[in-house]
């Protein structure tokens, strides 16, 4: 009897869960492997936000199963010359439009090869030029999960020709008393999640984060460090700083959205910065 675990196969896309294309996606991959066990990362990304995808599938890709095969669809160039690709590295395989999504993938994992997919016979038979990810994505998922080898997929690309995006991220121009960066996005409580990586910060130091017409939001280490309504600043656990507003919505009281600056600085570097105004 064999004791192969069946295979996890994570799902990511931007269609959200008030209409059918998540579930049509699942009833393909289930009619083709039922013994699949299937993981909805989110559903949430925004519309059409690819950097966002790209960075929220950056920050899970560690906490999945090995050997997970991971769909990544956001796409919002689906039905044109785009490629849809599909990539096996030493710890995952992950199945996306060729339009920058798979970037930190690239960046960070040892990539044992990659194809286009091509191959008809592991597709629907009928396809929609607007829904690859069920028609494309999820069958071809569902035949890596069933056992096929990603060759049979489709012709062997070279991974340095694939579209990858700038990612972002901070910089600092003093030597690190402060840093700059942007929000990337709003998670579904009203946080504010930034490019500004807690890697780059000496703890010992007290930071303050200016974003919009805030100029010192404290950085502290939960939300029950300042009183409620109250601004803070804090890492997430994304090791990211995120801006928050205890028990409130940063996003709507402080009017910030994704894209905008953000900077953050040792407070006697702000301090002496607000000194000379």
């Amino acid at each position: 009897m064999s004791t192969e675990l069946p295979h996890v196969i994570v799902l990511m896309t931007d269609f959200g869960l008030s209409d059918t294309y998540v579930g049509q996606m699942k009833g393909v991959m289930l009619s083709l492997s039922p013994s699949v066990q299937i993981i909805d990362l989110t559903h949430a990304i925004s519309p059409q936000n690819i950097a966002q995808g790209a960075f929220l599938l950056a920050k899970s890709v560690p906490f999945f199963p090995e050997r997970s095969i991971v769909i990544s669809v956001v796409d919002p160039g689906v039905g044109s010359s785009r490629q849809a690709i599909a990539l096996e590295t030493d710890k995952h395989t992950f199945l996306a439009p060729d339009n920058g999504l798979l970037t930190a993938v690239f960046q960070t994992q040892k990539i044992k090869r990659c194809v286009s997919i091509t191959e008809e016979r592991y597709m629907l038979t009928a396809r929609s030029s607007t829904f690859h990810g069920r028609d494309v994505f999820s069958p071809a998922a569902a035949h890596l999960a069933s056992g096929i080898s990603l060759q049979e997929l489709g012709k062997t690309i070279d991974p340095a020709d694939c579209i990858k995006i700038p990612i972002p991220e901070c910089h600092s121009s003093d030597n690190g008393q402060s840093w700059s960066g942007s929000i990337i996005y709003t998670d579904s409580f009203g946080n504010l999640v930034t490019s500004l990586d807690s890697k780059h910060f000496d703890n010992q130091k007290q930071w303050m984060v200016r974003a919009g017409n805030c100029n010192q939001i404290p950085l502290v280490t939960t939300y029950s460090d300042v009183p409620v309504q109250q601004p803070l600043a804090y890492t997430g656990s994304s090791g990211m700083i995120e801006i928050a507003v205890r028990n409130g919505n940063a996003a709507r009281t402080l009017g910030l959205r994704e894209g905008n600056p953000v900077t953050m600085s040792a407070s006697d570097v702000l301090l002496e910065n607000l000194a000379v105004r």
